[in-house]
């Protein structure tokens, strides 16, 4: 399994972007599998930010990023969004996405991690 993310970049306190997750070589239907998004800011330990469900599409965010990032799939695309708003300096991280049978709060048990998406909120 490979997955790509993309659509990183440099953005203006209170902008928006939208993060890509392109998915290929599932041994199973793409449906089957939980994508999770995930961040390393400069310094810090890579933290959870959201993961959609294979099971029913349920959506899980981290407390940072309530109310402010949007997840969604598109599985003929094999594609998960992270559709971010309001964006804040402290949201500065490179960050990846990732593969799960299911959406674990722990980040071992995710695998086929991306070569990650670098988000700059400055002005």
């Amino acid at each position: 399994v490979q997955l790509q993310a993309s659509g990183g970049g440099l953005v203006q306190p209170g902008g928006s972007l939208r993060l890509s997750c392109e998915g290929s070589g599932f041994t199973l239907d793409y449906s089957h599998y939980s994508i999770g998004w995930w961040r390393q800011a400069p310094g810090k330990a890579r933290e959870g930010v959201s993961c959609i469900s294979s099971r029913d599409g349920a959506q899980y965010y981290a407390d940072s990023v309530k109310g402010r990032f949007a997840i969604s799939r598109d599985n003929a695309k094999k594609t998960v969004y992270l559709q971010m708003t309001n964006l804040k300096p402290e949201d500065t991280a490179v960050y990846y996405c990732a593969s799960h049978y299911y959406c674990s709060p722990s980040e071992e048990d995710f695998s086929s991690w991306g070569q990650g998406t670098l988000v700059t909120v400055s002005s």
